[in-house]
């Protein structure tokens, strides 16, 4: 079976950065292809990941002239590549050595993901030093398994598996006619994930560790605007429309649509209250009933948040205590 992987990376403003994800993109022998998407820069991104290839012929590049968004940046990759897998790669995230090779090594799959671990960036150049010994301990999960695990809920450490990176096999997505929503900017990798488990893909979670994600304080994925919890509520109650769903999946994904439109009521209460002062925003309230259990309770849980224990993400698993990881330990691990 062919093997062959195209690395997708989609780029904005990422010059400081890029160059060492295509770096370790073309370190890993399975890689056939890595193409970056300038999504619209206004810095030398493209520039910086150019300056990055290996002369191996696997880099191709595009650009945008004006940013279109993650998933539209994604797309033009899938369109741009020949490769029969494919794997999504951040622009400040980077690839441990022999990812793909532990990846490929599993069986029976349509998606296919690994641990991923939070490396703040000055201790990028000693992560692989670091990274623990996971056992693999693949799982499969279906789809009420993954939405369920992108709920988060306050207090709790973070551990949404959506933000997982799967490799994807190519013959299903087109078996399927997928491809990211692209009038998603947050959530675009979710919605993908659901509908393809909707469609019934087999997804594999491994416990092993290959993807570093580097936690900056400027990452374009730590912030949202209100109208993108507005479309990726929207998103779920299109897979709920369309889906042929079991009433427990039917269940959960309304489940995440209300967390998601809860959020969503919050955020654009407080916008209100920003752009036109609090009697406004009280009368936006007033005047939707349906939104005031997600606003007061939105607006009490902050103001009480102080007073509750938050834990972080996962600690490392296998005792270095330098590392935090998504998934956390399988059982008998430590």
């Amino acid at each position: 079976m062919d093997t062959g992987i195209c690395v997708i990376i989609a780029a904005m403003n990422a010059a400081s950065t890029i160059g060492r994800a295509v770096s370790t993109a073309l370190r890993e022998p399975e890689t056939r292809e890595v193409i970056v998407i300038d999504d619209g820069s206004r810095d030398a991104t493209l520039a910086a990941a150019i300056s990055a290839d290996d002369a191996s012929g696997r880099l191709k590049t595009h650009r945008f002239e004006q940013n279109r968004g993650p998933a539209a940046a994604r797309n033009q990759a899938i369109a741009m590549s020949h490769s029969p897998i494919l794997a999504i790669l951040d622009a400040d995230d980077f690839l441990f050595s022999g990812r793909f090779r532990r990846l490929l090594a599993q069986q029976d799959w349509d998606f296919v993901a690994d641990n991923i671990a939070f490396v703040d960036e000055a201790a990028v150049s000693r992560a692989h030093a670091e990274l623990a010994d996971i056992e693999p301990s693949p799982k499969v999960i279906d789809l009420k398994t993954f939405v369920e695990g992108n709920i988060s809920k306050r207090g709790v450490r973070r551990g949404e598996i959506g933000f997982l990176k799967p490799l994807m096999r190519r013959d299903f997505l087109e078996r399927h006619g997928l491809r990211y929503r692209e009038d998603l900017r947050l959530g675009e990798d979710y919605d993908l994930y659901a509908r393809a488990l909707a469609c019934g893909a087999r997804y594999k979670v491994i416990h092993s560790c290959g993807y570093g994600a580097v936690v900056r304080g400027n990452s374009l994925s730590g912030s949202h605007r209100t109208e993108d919890l507005r479309r990726l509520y929207e998103a779920d109650r299109a897979i709920l429309a369309s889906a042929d769903l079991s009433d427990a999946e039917r269940q959960i994904i309304s489940a995440h649509e209300r967390h998601i439109r809860a959020r969503y009521e919050l955020r654009h209460f407080l916008d209100v209250k920003t752009e036109s002062g609090f009697g406004r925003a009280l009368a936006y309230a007033l005047g939707h009933p349906a939104a005031l259990p997600a606003i007061a309770g939105g607006i009490l849980a902050d103001k009480t948040q102080g007073l509750r224990k938050r834990e972080d993400a996962p600690t490392a698993l296998g005792g270095t205590g330098k590392l935090r990881y998504l998934l956390t330990a399988p059982a008998g691990q430590s």
